[in-house]
């Protein structure tokens, strides 16, 4: 068994967005690119951006902390701290409302 403390881990990528010059950092907490399941925490300042990509399976951002906007399509969806978004299976980016820290959770197709 593993254990992660997603808190701790907020605040150490929150200090290395803040120093990055796109304002964002992020770390795999499960899986990885050759698993299905993949769990990766980003943490944005306040403007920056996931610009927009495809989908790569099924996808939820929730929102550790901070607010963040999802957008897809001309829609947008925004989140704040415990908010779960559901990413549409569409192309779609994130930006960050205000400095943020989310929870990807990623389940590739296969």
């Amino acid at each position: 068994m593993q254990k992660h403390s997603l808190q701790a881990l907020a605040r150490e990528l929150s200090a290395k967005a803040a120093a990055d010059k796109a304002g964002r950092a992020a770390e795999t907490v499960l899986g990885g690119h050759e698993k299905v399941l993949r769990q990766t925490v980003i943490a944005m300042v306040k403007d920056a951006e996931l610009t927009e990509h495809a989908n790569p399976g099924e996808a939820s951002v929730y929102v550790l902390r901070g607010r963040v906007a999802l957008v897809s399509g001309g829609q947008s969806w925004e989140g704040r701290d415990g908010d779960l978004l559901i990413v549409p299976d569409a192309p779609h980016g994130l930006r960050a409302l205000q400095d943020s820290v989310v929870l990807l959770t990623v389940a590739k197709l296969s």
